[in-house]
């Protein structure tokens, strides 16, 4: 059974990174099934910190995006999704290559939602993980 309560595709999901930092970064939709949703993101200059190596904070935007856009798709037209908090922990340095993103659900509640983003190397070597969470927020209904 999917927990997705919008209608999507991944040109949908892609549309949504137009001029954005998403978009800046290279970061594209890949695959989604019932419950999780992936994407890719390059290791180049756009994402290398000094050293020239994956930065962090690059590791930590492909995963806030991917659990936000999850979110979002979880709930109905009414209501929306913010993230709250994330944490990062990187295990695997990365020069160059593809990172492969894949967010699911640990908790889907009312008002808040808690997502696990794993970030593997194209070996599947795991280079970070994450977990999100996301504040549940209704529409204000117009005056």
């Amino acid at each position: 059974m999917s927990i997705w309560k919008k209608p999507f595709t991944l040109e949908s999901l892609n549309k949504t990174s137009v001029n954005t930092l998403v978009e800046h970064l290279g970061i594209e939709y890949t695959s989604f099934d019932d419950n999780s949703i992936t994407a890719v993101m390059p290791v180049e200059s756009r994402t290398h910190q000094p050293l020239g190596m994956l930065h962090g904070g690059a590791s930590v935007v492909l995963a806030e995006t991917l659990g936000s856009i999850a979110a979002n798709m979880c709930v109905d037209e009414s209501k929306y999704c913010v993230g709250l908090d994330i944490n990062a922990n990187h295990i695997r340095a990365m020069r160059s290559g593809m990172v492969i993103g894949k967010t699911s659900p640990i908790h889907l509640g009312a008002t808040t939602q808690v997502w696990q983003i794993e970030i593997t190397d194209e070996r599947g070597r795991l280079v970070c993980t994450s977990r999100l969470t996301i504040a549940v927020m209704k529409h204000k209904k117009p005056a």
